[in-house]
């Protein structure tokens, strides 16, 4: 693949706050918001409103869910997402004083001071479910990560921001891992500068049978963009590998799969991603540009009612940076961010079933 976007204007290796390293934050705990009594009682409150407003997740904005004090504090963590280190974890949800449904509310409410929320998947969630469904991604072509307990490899979601709840972790495992796609960029370009480039060819990703109805199954893409100061990074690398399948996809050259091999051994050497351990009410919060994230895999509980849930929101900021065109996430649905359909009230089972 020969089309290069603009290699002359190709950044050297980049200082700045999204240029990480795990063994640098692992015992600093600058990344851990904790929720206040105050800030909880503002929640609660919240919920209380919308409650009695007798309105759904879908009717709801943050209008409707004030936070007199806590909303200027998300508002500077968006900016962090964004523009800072690009991740943060929220602590101090007290989610087993809550029902299931006021939980997620909080969590929605919250989302919507962000962002706003998009879809998910091809069935249009907006407010996702991680939890086991004994699917397998490395044998079934439509299933996705979410949907399994397995080890997920480092990868960005397609979206501004991701946002995970814990509502119940795992028997064993399930470990979150966060890592920088800037310093991953900054040591290509120490180790390899012959692969360097490659961050900004054109590939080729699957939809995972995710497509509109004449659409493609696949697009094509590039897997970094820079505006002259900041670094966008879109990677999956099971999507780039998956499109092959597809006619009209040519196989990865050796050169490609070298850089993948190497971007996928950097960030699982030891030191180079930040883990954390999810306890209930955890609200992880990753910005999909500057941060990958993985889990390892895990083991459930027997009771169904004990099983690994967690919920997912994918968001665009309010305030988010300049869309970045060529990373392909528009040439899915038509708009920056989400997967499948776009994500307005009536699409498909936005909130998978639950939560009215």
């Amino acid at each position: 693949m020969s089309d290069l976007i603009n290699a002359i204007e190709r950044p050297d290796v980049i200082e700045s706050p999204a240029a990480w390293y795990g063994r640098e934050l692992q015992d600093q705990d600058e990344w851990l918001e904790l929720l206040s009594p105050g800030d909880v009682e503002e929640l609660l409150n919240a919920v209380r409103h919308v409650n009695d407003l007798s309105i759904s997740m879908l009717e709801m904005n943050k209008d409707d869910f004030p936070l007199p004090t806590l909303a200027q504090r998300l508002r500077t963590l968006a900016h962090e997402l964004n523009r800072g280190r690009g991740f943060f974890l929220l602590r101090g949800l007290p989610v087993d004083k809550l029902t299931e449904r006021e939980a997620a509310f909080a969590y929605w409410g919250m989302g919507l001071h962000l962002g706003v929320p998009v879809s998910q998947n091809a069935r249009g969630h907006l407010l996702g479910h991680v939890t086991d469904e004994g699917l397998d991604f490395n044998k079934d072509s439509s299933a996705r990560g979410y949907q399994t307990r397995l080890k997920l490899p480092y990868h960005t979601d397609g979206s501004d921001v991701v946002g995970l709840l814990c509502l119940r972790p795992a028997k064993r495992g399930g470990l979150s891992a966060v890592a920088s796609t800037t310093s991953a960029y900054n040591e290509v370009l120490r180790r390899r500068p012959d692969l360097a480039d490659l961050w900004f060819e054109g590939w080729y990703s699957d939809r995972r049978n995710e497509q509109l109805p004449g659409q493609d199954p696949f697009f094509r893409t590039h897997l970094a963009s820079w505006d002259g100061e900041y670094l966008s990074i879109n990677y999956v690398r099971n999507f780039l590998e998956s499109a092959q399948r597809h006619e009209g996809v040519p196989p990865h050259t050796p050169q490609q799969t070298e850089f993948l091999e190497l971007i996928d051994t950097i960030a699982n050497e030891p030191g180079f991603a930040l883990q954390m351990d999810f306890r209930p009410g955890d609200i992880q919060f990753v910005c999909n540009y500057s941060t990958f994230h993985s889990r390892t895999a895990y083991e459930d509980h027997d009771d169904p009612a004990h099983k690994r849930h967690l919920l997912r929101l994918w968001l665009n900021l309010h305030d988010g940076r300049s869309y970045p065109k060529s990373l392909g996430r528009g040439k899915q649905i038509g708009t920056a961010g989400g997967v499948g359909i776009p994500a307005v009230p009536g699409t498909a089972d936005p909130l998978a079933g639950t939560y009215p």
